[in-house]
This record gives C-alpha cells, sequence and structure tokens, in this order.
C-alpha cells in the first residue's frame, strides 16, 4: 500500500509540473497565431484575387472581375482625398457648374467646346496645321441641279473668305463635282425642303458663331453687278446687322423698299402705296428685306433662328418681323443699293409640289405659304399677348409710391 502511495504522490507531482509548462506553450501559440492573423488581415487588402496563379476549382464560381470592381468602388467613395493634389482622371469628383449649355453641367467648364463650325479638317497631322486659312462668312444656296450654271456664277463672285454650303432639295449631290469649288463645298441632301427648313436644322447659332456674316440666299439670283468683299464693308460702314442687296427695279420687283436707288450706297427707309405704312419705321416702309436673299450678322441670327418656327417651311411673315432682332431696326436693317442682284423668278420649289384636288403642283405650294404667313403672324401676336399678360401688374398705390 505504501509503495502504491508512494507512486500515485510521484505522479501527482509530475503531473502537477507539467500543466504550466503547456499553459504556457498554448497561450504563446495563441499570441503567435493572433498576431499572425492580423498581418494576414491587414495586408488583404492590397491583395488581387484575379492576381492570382490558382487552379480554377479552388476558387467559388463568382465574378473576380466584379469584386475588383467593388473594391476599388468602395475604396474611391471613402478613402480621404489629399485636396493639395490635383484630381486625377481616375478620380470621381462631383461637378455641378450651372452657367455651363444645358446638359454639360457636369462637365469642368475648361472641357466645354460649346460652339462648332464648317471648318473642313484633315485626317492627319496636327489639328492646329489643319486649316490654311479660316472663312469669316457663310454662304448658303438652296439648289436643284437645274440651276447649276446660276450657282456657279453666283459662287464665282465669292472669295475664299467665304465658307460655302449648299442644300440640295433634288438628292442630286455628286453630279456638282463638275465645278472644282464644289469639291471644297459642304453638301447637304434632304428632298423637297425649303432654306428655312434646313436652316432651322443646320444652321444653329452655335454651328455658325465663327461667322460674322450669313447669307442664306435662294438659287434664281443674278449677281453680274454683285461683289460680296465690297457689299461687306458697305454693311460694315451703314451698321447694318441685316441687310439684303438691292433688287433690279424691273425684274421680280414686289416691295418698294427693295428696290434699288441708283443715287446711294443704301437706304433704310422707302415710300409705299398710301395706307401700307402706318408708322414710317416699320415694314414694309422701313426695318424690312425680303426672305430671298438675306444677310444676317451673326448676332442678330442668333435672334432669327429662335423665332424660326420648326413645322412653318417657307419663312413667308418673317421679313415683317426681323423687326424683333434689332434695335433700333430702322437703323439696322437696310438695303445695299450700290451692290445689286437681280430676282430671276425661277418656280422651282413649285415643281417640288404635288398635285392635289385638281390643282398644280405649284398652287398648292403657294397656297401653304400663304397660310404658313396667317399661322406667323397669329403665333407672335398671341406669344407677346401672353407675355405682356404674364407681367406683374403696376397697381395704382405702386405708382403713386406709397
Amino acid at each position: 500500500m505504501q509503495k502504491i502511495l508512494g507512486r500515485m504522490g510521484i505522479l501527482t507531482r509530475s503531473s502537477i509540473t507539467r500543466k504550466p509548462t503547456e499553459s504556457m506553450r498554448l497561450l504563446v501559440t495563441t499570441f503567435i497565431g493572433v498576431v499572425l492573423g492580423f498581418l494576414i488581415g491587414i495586408s488583404f487588402p492590397t491583395l488581387s484575387l484575379t492576381k492570382l496563379n490558382l487552379p480554377s476549382g479552388l476558387l467559388p464560381t463568382v465574378d473576380l472581375s466584379y469584386i475588383q470592381n467593388t473594391k476599388q468602388a468602395v475604396q474611391t467613395t471613402f478613402k480621404p482625398r489629399d485636396s493639395t493634389k490635383p484630381l486625377t482622371l481616375n478620380e470621381t469628383a462631383k461637378i455641378w457648374v450651372p452657367s455651363n449649355p444645358r446638359g454639360a453641367e457636369r462637365l469642368p467648364p475648361g472641357i466645354v467646346e460649346a460652339e462648332s463650325d464648317f471648318y473642313l479638317r484633315r485626317l492627319w497631322g496636327l489639328p492646329k496645321d489643319d486649316l490654311k486659312k479660316r472663312p469669316k462668312y457663310l454662304l448658303t444656296f438652296t439648289v436643284g441641279y437645274d440651276q447649276r450654271h446660276n450657282i456657279d456664277q453666283s459662287i464665282r463672285k465669292f472669295s475664299d473668305d467665304f465658307t460655302i454650303l449648299l442644300f440640295h432639295y433634288d438628292g442630286r449631290t455628286t453630279e456638282w463635282d463638275e465645278f472644282e469649288w464644289s469639291k471644297n463645298a459642304i453638301h447637304v441632301s434632304v428632298r423637297k425642303q425649303t432654306k428655312w427648313w434646313y436652316a432651322k436644322r443646320f444652321l444653329h447659332p452655335d454651328i455658325v458663331a465663327q461667322y460674322e456674316y450669313i447669307f442664306i440666299w435662294d438659287e434664281d439670283l443674278g449677281v453680274e453687278h454683285f461683289n460680296a468683299e465690297q457689299y461687306i464693308k458697305l454693311v460694315k460702314k451703314h451698321g447694318l446687322e441685316i441687310s439684303q442687296p438691292g433688287l433690279e427695279p424691273n425684274k421680280g420687283l414686289t416691295w418698294q423698299m427693295t428696290k434699288r436707288r441708283g443715287d446711294r450706297e443704301v437706304h433704310k427707309q422707302t415710300e409705299e402705296k398710301p395706307g401700307w405704312c402706318s408708322d414710317p419705321h416699320l415694314p414694309p416702309c422701313a426695318a424690312f428685306v425680303e426672305i430671298m436673299a438675306p444677310v444676317f450678322s451673326r448676332e442678330a441670327w442668333r435672334c432669327v433662328w429662335h423665332m424660326i418656327q420648326n413645322d412653318l417651311v417657307h419663312g413667308w411673315g418673317l421679313d415683317f418681323a426681323l423687326r424683333k432682332c434689332v434695335e433700333p431696326a430702322h437703323e439696322k436693317i437696310g438695303v445695299v443699293d450700290s451692290q445689286w442682284i437681280i430676282h430671276q423668278t425661277v418656280p422651282s420649289l413649285g415643281s417640288q409640289g404635288e398635285s392635289t384636288d385638281g390643282k398644280a403642283p405649284w398652287q398648292g405650294v403657294r397656297d401653304r405659304c400663304k397660310k404658313e404667313w396667317t399661322m406667323f403672324q397669329n403665333r407672335l401676336a398671341n406669344a407677346e399677348k401672353d407675355y405682356f399678360k404674364s407681367l406683374p401688374v403696376e397697381t395704382e398705390n405702386s405708382t403713386n409710391g406709397s
């Protein structure tokens, strides 16, 4: 028995002696594990799963690129940015500039290109070397191929200071390359449309903003007595924002205002038939040019373009309303007499109509012109009435200052 108890005592002492050593080893192992786990944890965000060369069977079937992009988005969103460093293209920053053009408020102003032009550019080299010359004026004709020889004679009157833009209502464009100048012109082709339809869609003020003056001419004009450079000089000299060349007195004349005077450079007023002019400063006795060969300054055109109605394609009535876009209109609208043209009155638009109700094609076109004139007058009158009605009414007390 004593031997047995003695042995138990030895075992008990031995177990007591080993227990602190094992506990210490367990604590050390646990501590080392925690430290390693922490080190691995803080280094994990810099580890890209997509860069690990692991067998596909060891990875779950998830979109790793999505995980990577999501991680980057979270880092970009929540990572504070050093304000002393410039933004990079990959950084997301909130930009809102109300003064930018509509729709471009999210862009920094320095990258916004609000205006354009019709300058032809190369497909090679540097952009700064594309243009040997920047035309200062824009000349547009609405044309059919049958009038090509007349247009050729007209364009020869204009220098390389003019960009040439042809609107083709008959769909024929490539045939015009028989003329050398046509190869450097801009051609826009849509069948059976008028010049005001084209102007509304292709001559937005921001597109033509590089040009000092915009000529919007018909195709049936004789230009034997016309010089474009002299015309521009006279327009600037007399401060005309809206103008036209004088018309040969015996050809295609409708209004006295547009009749050429042989004794002056420019005229801005005239006398009409009795009762036609309630005010000598109003159309058709002043502040008036016709729509066959108008010339607009870039500032005036910005206003006129907005007044052109999208669905009224003939422009009838527009000539009486041009005065709304300049002030004082009777001083800034006029006719250049010393550079004059002949209206040949070729009824080209009539042939583009359709015969309906037994009427000839030209008659249907004419009827619509007259209807559009009435519609335009009504719209303008109603718009002005609605505007003045919307203004706050001054009461008698506010007028008296009490």
